[in-house]
């Protein structure tokens, strides 16, 4: 067993990482060791980057205990890098959290200097100054390659610098001056953020936190009405929405939302996070309240301008939609379904369930092609599998069963229609595949099913009846 990390005492004491537990005890029997949970550890660094939402939404993960900020073109809006900076790391201090940072051009040197420097707010000018004092291991670089660094006398940066580059890349490879150029800022290194950056946002900080559901709510419809021009401008309405909450405390809330069709009235926006906090009601505690809330498109899509009525509401395709929207944020995407088309002529194969959400079109859609608005000469009701069933002697060669026996019943044909033919997809089902021969079938009582034979009379091995559907 290992120190994976110590606190300030620990480091006082002269202990190191990746010391022996039992070498730290010989030296200090009263050593209080805590054995590491990285789980907890990780759930902690996630709950820090929601918090850290709040300056930007290019937020990533480095390393088990820091975080990469991108905050281009959002220092301004805290009075500038330095008050940024000094914002961010006093709201961390008075949570219980010893936290260094730094800002510079480069994230390599943003590292460096938060782990191995003093931090603060470095000017380009002052870029190789700051780094050339800082050790070789501020580059990120590997154990074995800093071994080596040190064996040559080379312990910091400023060694490695004006050193020549061609005997420094045949020895380590080309990891290592690439690390150098991207802490110079000569080489870009992109910064991947933790989750998908909004195409459109709009918050509200407030000088009082709010509390209660209705006040989110009003908040929510006035933020969505900001959201309106920059949807305008792009011509397009938001498929899928996100409420960020934050917390006084830190915690950070997400509560998203999704809409049938492109959205951009503030109404209805509002009305989908009125049923989305209605059903997570119980899971949402607002302790002393939010003193941020953001709201995020997180996709959108085109949006087709229609003619409304006197009200300023859109016909009836907009109701449905507004249903489906309500239904689905209450009770989730996967209460209502509805069906896209597949270019397959095999049955279980020609339509494909999806979230009535994602199934309801967005546009103009063609009769023929509108799936979930048109009625099918298909049964209503289509098995996934295919039943069998125990068939009577039938007409040779293509005739229907006299009567045939499902599910423990006997049924009667009284009258029938077909057959209709269905070849196999050989480039699935294999060139074995048999054909189907389907049949509309009313037996003596009115039920209607939908009765396949597979194979023909006089082949080997003898033909198979199943049911697969039934009408209404």
């Amino acid at each position: 067993m290992r120190l994976t990390a110590l606190d300030e005492m620990a480091e006082t004491l002269g202990l190191r990482r990746n010391q022996g537990v039992a070498e730290a005890r010989a030296m200090y029997p009263v050593l209080d060791v805590v054995e590491e949970d990285r789980d907890a550890d990780r759930r902690l660094l996630d709950g820090i980057a929601d918090w850290c939402d709040r300056y930007t939404p290019l937020v990533a993960l480095n390393g088990p205990g820091g975080l990469f900020l991108d905050i281009t073109g959002c220092a301004h809006l805290f009075g500038g890098e330095k008050a940024l900076l000094a914002d961010l790391l006093s709201r961390l201090f008075q949570m219980g959290l010893d936290v260094r940072g730094a800002i510079s051009s480069a994230p390599g040197l943003s590292f460096a200097a938060s782990r191995f420097g003093e931090g603060g707010v470095i000017a380009d000018e002052d870029m190789e100054r700051v780094l050339a004092p800082l050790p070789v291991a501020s580059l990120r670089l590997e154990e074995n390659t800093i071994a080596a660094l040190r064996k040559l006398g080379m312990k910091q940066v400023g060694d490695l610098i004006h050193a020549p580059r061609a005997p420094l890349t045949r020895r380590f490879g080309a990891q290592l001056l690439l690390r150098l150029d991207q802490a110079l800022g000569r080489d870009e290194e992109p910064v991947s953020p933790r989750r998908p950056v909004a195409s459109l946002s709009a918050e509200r900080r407030l000088a009082e936190p709010v509390q209660s559901q209705e006040d989110i709510l009003v908040l929510t419809g006035q933020i969505a009405l900001s959201l309106k021009a920059g949807l305008e401008e792009r011509g397009a309405g938001g498929r899928v929405f996100e409420l960020v909450l934050f917390r006084v405390d830190g915690r950070v809330f997400r509560i998203s939302a999704g809409a049938s069709q492109p959205l951009r009235d503030a109404r209805r926006i509002a009305a989908l996070f009125n049923e989305r906090l209605q059903a997570v009601h119980d899971d949402l505690d607002a302790g002393y309240g939010f003193e941020i809330l953001r709201l995020n498109v997180v996709r959108h899509e085109a949006f087709e301008a229609a003619q409304e009525d006197f009200d300023g509401e859109r016909q009836n395709q907009v109701s449905l939609a507004g249903f489906v929207d309500r239904v689905s944020a209450r009770l989730g995407a996967d209460c209502l379904q509805g069906f896209h088309l597949r270019e397959s002529h095999v049955p279980e194969r020609a339509v494909t369930a999806a979230p009535a959400i994602h199934a309801l079109p967005s546009g103009k859609t063609s009769p023929a092609r509108d799936v979930f608005l048109s009625r099918s000469a298909r049964p209503l009701r289509l098995f996934a599998r295919p039943e069998p069933v125990e068939a009577s002697l039938a007409e040779v060669p293509d005739g229907p069963p006299e009567s045939f026996r499902w599910r423990r019943m006997l049924h009667r044909v009284s009258r029938s229609q077909g057959p209709e033919r269905l070849a196999m997809e050989w480039w699935i089902d294999g060139a074995d595949a048999r054909a189907r021969d389907y049949f509309r079938i009313e037996d003596a009582s009115g039920h209607r099913f939908w009765i396949y034979r597979e194979g023909f009379y006089g082949q080997m091995p003898p033909p198979r009846w199943f049911m697969h559907g039934v009408f209404a």
